[in-house]
């Protein structure tokens, strides 16, 4: 069974940057593309970006430009670098594939951006 552990959140300020890390328990990154996933209060989860197995990237328009998403087949392990973070970026963030599987969803990490 795979698993997917989210780390890295946390409270910055507006204009703060974090780097999250998703770690799978076992390598699915070689034939699977990864997506970042997010989930404000009262919202939908969206998807705020994806990499495919070759590398290919793919945003969300409010957060392009700020968000890079990176992997590492070798460390079974998808990052989200987040750069200027603003109010609005606040949820829990998750990992899985693209597209989501029901039973790959995990904890999350918490991402607050407050003064």
């Amino acid at each position: 069974q795979v698993q997917l552990a989210e780390s890295g959140g946390g409270l910055v300020q507006p204009g703060g940057s974090l780097r999250l890390s998703c770690e799978a328990s076992r390598s699915i990154f070689s034939i699977n593309a990864m997506g970042w996933y997010r989930q404000a209060p009262g919202k939908q989860r969206e998807r705020v970006a994806s990499i495919s197995s070759a590398g290919y990237t793919n945003y969300a328009d409010s957060v392009k430009g700020r968000f890079t998403i990176s992997r590492d087949n070798a460390k079974n392990t998808v990052y989200l670098q987040m750069n200027s973070l603003k109010p609005e970026d606040t949820a829990v963030y998750y990992c899985n594939r693209v597209p989501p599987l029901d039973n790959l969803w995990g904890q999350g990490t918490q991402v607050t951006i407050s003064s």
